[in-house]
């Protein structure tokens, strides 16, 4: 596997009030957020439309267990299924099942730091 890891798919992390903070990246840095965060789009080097996401979640989110940290980074992939495969032999730890999306194919692993990982394959003309 030539590629594991091909960029930032997003940065997740918690907050006391997701609402408030948006909309203080909004007025102070000018993020476009909605519900989720915000949408970063940009251009890959075959000039394809790709997009990194911004998200804070509320603090007591169970979406980063078993991590207790207060984020979690999402990595864009090219083939998730094999990357998995390789990083269970090579004895990553693995959590839960591959879940696929129109916009997707998810999996997330933990480093050894105890930092839960998300691992995102994109079909990024979803989004357009």
């Amino acid at each position: 596997m030539k590629n594991r890891v091909t960029g930032i798919g997003g940065f997740f992390f918690k907050t006391t009030d997701p609402d408030k903070i948006k909309e203080w990246y909004k007025t102070h840095l000018g993020l476009n957020t909605d519900q989720y965060g915000c949408s970063f789009w940009w251009k890959d080097k075959d000039g394809n439309d790709c997009m990194t996401q911004w998200s804070p979640f509320k603090d007591d989110t169970t979406y980063f267990q078993p991590s207790d940290k207060q984020f979690m980074m999402n990595f864009r992939v090219e083939n998730l299924v094999e990357l998995l495969e390789q990083l269970k032999n090579e004895g990553v730890t693995i959590v839960g099942d591959i879940e696929e999306y129109d916009y997707g194919k998810f999996g997330w692993i933990i480093d050894p730091e105890g930092n839960k990982l998300e691992l995102w394959e994109p079909v990024d003309k979803a989004f357009l």
